[in-house]
């Protein structure tokens, strides 16, 4: 998403970008063959749908108009392909799946003459694309033909078999040049990411596919932004510089996300930001062991837990009372002149929605892909599975009526951002009982999988398989709403006036005289109430 802040007039003009977290897995790096990606859509106050765009031909001469996807601004008209594929979500007929980051980059290369926003280009690229390469291609040849007017971008762009981060920015309404840009293919055994921050450098280094403009040198060199041999040259340090923010605030995510499957400790500097000689981290690491849709799920619920940059430690007073693992916005902030920082974990407050995306190559494309997918905070929801050849959504992630400042009790997003509203502020003490649940359906859905897939392939025609998998979509969207709002319910009765209410067997006690029990009242947790103390003096000391 698009939301900048400008730190400083440097030198290099950096804008950084905060919202958005990609994770990428390569088929060999993951336990069954899937080639895996998710995605954290963030923005402040954002409300976001599961998108449907559905499969069509269209006569010659028709025109598509382009809509700005984060401004709803007219951009322009581009002519329509002939045929144009399901696209469900971030996920088309095909498997092929496209996520994003906004990096921002050098400001001075936006091109506000272009046509073609970030977030045109991934919903376009799907609706006419059979694999990543031609995502790839599609991509890039609109942006060369019609102009990019967004900020720098670094996309993710995968398929069954392969997985690509693409990265592109304008050229600020050259004449000669419409858009630089670079994608580099992930190795099969690898995994990579990007969050906010451009991540590729000296291409020419890499052991790997790389596919770029023709200009991507010569761009750069015409602006005296390089002057070095073509084999030194290095996208990032050209186009989008990786300062304290881009490091701190953006690539440490990539870094966490590593750590849980290597030992990161050597880039641990590059990641704190502060050292201006740290060793740069890598495009992407092997990982020691092999990774699972739920491990994904997991790097994307990540609060730097038990690194340095944890915003979940007990011993600190900045997660409040119950230690909450969330900071209030803005990132930076003012005391008494200083500027200071929060934060900036994967799993945050201010997600619209988040998927993990799940492609093989060894099944019926009808079956092989499924966008695991929640609205809010991933750590606070259930991703349900959405199979890639869907073409009715689950009501509760595309509710009629309801927006950013529309309620609606059927929506996911609002109903799922209520509960977490509730659990915020009081983490410690309510998130384990958001927690059961949410993991307890998520098993349900891994543990069933094989049994719908096998089902559903056995009903011998393709429309069959569609429609019976695009119910089962369906209906566990609803389940998982239905039980959230239950999960609710229980959360204001058992956590009522900060005591917590006892129970036996998921039943809350009462007394032979059917009244409550005598409710429990945890207080303050012991390593904030010495904080506390020790920030009070003896303020609150009893008189002896």
């Amino acid at each position: 998403m698009k939301k900048l802040i400008i730190l400083a007039a440097a030198m290099m003009n950096v804008a950084a970008a905060f919202a958005c977290t990609n994770f990428i897995v390569g088929k060999k790096a993951s336990v069954d063959g899937s080639v895996m990606c998710s995605y954290n859509a963030d923005d402040y106050g954002m409300f976001q749908y599961l998108c449907h765009y559905p499969a069509a031909t269209h006569q010659k001469g028709e025109m598509r108009k382009i809509y700005d996807w984060d401004t709803n601004q007219y951009h322009g008209m581009i002519p329509e392909a002939p045929v144009t594929y399901n696209v469900i979500g971030n996920m088309n007929e095909y498997q092929v799946t496209v996520g994003e980051t906004t990096y921002g980059g050098r400001e001075e290369m936006v091109d506000t003459t272009g046509i073609i926003d970030y977030g045109s280009l991934i919903y376009i690229a799907l609706q006419r694309s059979k694999t990543a390469r031609e995502a790839i291609h599609t991509m890039t040849t609109l942006a060369e033909r019609y102009g990019y007017n967004s900020e720098g971008e670094s996309f993710t762009v995968c398929d069954p078999n392969e997985a690509w981060i693409l990265e592109m920015q304008g050229c600020g309404g050259d004449k000669n040049n419409k858009v630089v840009w670079v994608a580099v293919r992930i190795p099969d055994n690898a995994i990579s990411g990007h969050a906010n921050q451009a991540r590729i450098g000296q291409f020419s280094m890499y052991k790997t596919e790389v596919l770029h403009s023709k200009n991507v040198i010569s761009f750069a060199r015409s602006k005296g932004w390089f002057k070095g041999k073509d084999k030194d040259f290095n996208w990032k340090d050209a186009y989008a510089f990786p300062d304290f923010s881009g490091r701190r605030i953006c690539d440490a995510r990539v870094w966490s996300f590593f750590r849980h499957w290597k030992n990161m400790d050597r880039w641990l500097p590059w990641a704190l930001g502060k050292d201006k000689n740290a060793e740069d981290m890598p495009l992407w690491i092997i990982p020691d062991k092999k990774l699972s849709v739920a491990d994904v799920e997991r790097c994307m619920r990540d609060h730097f837990e038990g690194t340095p940059l944890s915003v979940a430690d007990t011993t600190s007073i900045d997660g409040g009372i119950w230690q909450m693992p969330y900071r209030p916005t803005p990132l930076f902030y003012k005391v008494d002149g200083k500027e200071y920082f929060n934060e900036r974990p994967t799993s945050t407050q201010q997600t619209g929605f988040t998927y993990v995306a799940q492609m093989r190559s060894w099944l019926p494309r009808a079956v092989g892909g499924v966008l695991w997918f929640g609205n809010d905070d991933p750590n606070m929801i259930a991703y349900t599975p959405v199979y890639c050849n869907s073409t009715v959504q689950p009501k509760c992630y595309n509710t009629p009526g309801a927006d950013a400042l529309t309620y609606s009790d059927d929506n996911a997003f609002w109903v799922c951002n209520m509960v977490s509203n509730m659990v915020y502020p009081r983490y410690s003490v309510m998130f384990p009982s958001l927690e059961a649940v949410r993991d307890s359906l998520e098993k349900s859905y891994f543990d069933n999988q094989s049994a719908i897939e096998k089902s559903a392939m056995a009903l011998g025609s393709t429309e069959a398989t569609v429609k019976f998998l695009n119910d089962y979509s369906c209906r566990k969207a609803d389940e998982m709403l239905a039980r959230w709002k239950q999960l609710r319910t229980y959360l204001v009765v058992k956590y009522n006036d900060m005591a917590v209410k006892p129970e036996k067997n998921g039943r809350f006690l009462r007394t032979k005289y059917g009244l409550q029990v005598p409710v429990e009242r945890p207080g303050y947790p012991k390593g904030y109430a010495r904080k506390m103390i020790q920030l009070e003096g003896n303020k609150y000391e009893m008189p002896k």
